[in-house]
């Protein structure tokens, strides 16, 4: 019966082994062929689209930068920095006051916040639109700014708060008995309790703002303040296409992400884990 049981063990962890490689192919694969890709030509391309380039050049990706993809990814950086900071400021203001502050009709507050969660983007474009263009905020920087912190304020104020709830009030206690004010309490003794969850916050917020497309695309029409994932589609022509630029392109674009995630998941675990998880 033991041996049996031990048989089982080891079909049941090859058997792990097995889709976890195979799962690592389907979703790494990808990501190699488009690098790789990046190095041919059009005829390499299409003639032998699974083969090795050959010749191992970077002139696609020097095309690609010069064509615009140096631009977008300024911008694209500039919008997920800046928004990053104000989402999760304005998120984590919100998130204190809700938790450790008695204020009037605060749970008819965090009912009105936490609802943005079921506003879906599609449905406020038309509205959004006529509202910007009136501000005169259509296409500029400012568009994206306000959209991409507006509407992830709800989500990341609902992390930051769970996870503040948890911490004990004795921290509150003791900052009134010293005399502290309520942004010196926020600032110098929560903000820094609350490191897990506010390190999440900020990572998936990176990865939303970087990879976002629909805002992008309604809100801005010059080359000036497009981003990448925008961007990227006019490397595209209808009289031709120079696929292995669109790939280095599109390279670009998906290793600072990808790099990023690599080395944060951990935190993204941990302090959703911290936080949702208790």
């Amino acid at each position: 019966m033991v041996s049996r049981l031990g048989f089982l063990g080891v079909i049941a962890r090859l058997f792990m082994w097995v889709f976890l490689l195979g799962l690592a192919v389907v979703v790494l694969y990808p990501l190699l062929w488009m690098a790789l890709n990046g190095f041919k030509t059009n005829a390499e391309l299409f003639g032998n689209p699974f083969a090795l380039p050959v010749d191992w050049s970077f002139e696609n990706y020097r095309k690609a930068w010069n064509r615009g993809v140096s631009n977008y990814l300024t911008t694209s950086v500039l919008v997920t920095v800046t928004s990053t900071i104000a989402t999760v400021f304005v998120s984590a203001w919100a998130a204190y006051g809700l938790t450790r502050v008695n204020i009037p009709f605060s749970k008819a507050i965090t009912s009105v916040i936490l609802g943005g969660l079921m506003l879906a983007p599609t449905v406020a474009l038309v509205p959004l639109v006529k509202m910007f263009q009136a501000m005169g905020l259509y296409n500029s920087f400012w568009a994206l700014l306000i959209l991409y912190t507006a509407f992830r304020v709800p989500f990341t104020t609902f992390l930051i708060r769970a996870y503040m709830l948890d911490l004990p009030r004795e921290v509150d206690e003791a900052a009134d008995v010293d005399g502290a004010g309520r942004w010196t309490a926020f600032w110098r003794i929560i903000l820094p309790m609350c490191k897990p969850i506010i390190t999440s916050t900020i990572l998936l917020h990176v990865l939303f703002a970087w990879n976002e497309y629909l805002f992008a695309m309604v809100f801005t029409s010059g080359s000036g303040v497009q981003t990448l994932p925008v961007g990227l589609t006019s490397l595209m022509s209808k009289h031709g296409t120079d696929f292995p630029v669109v790939f280095a392109g599109m390279v670009i674009a998906a290793v600072p992400v990808v790099l990023l995630f690599f080395f944060g998941q951990r935190y993204i675990v941990k302090g959703l884990a911290d936080g949702i998880g208790k």
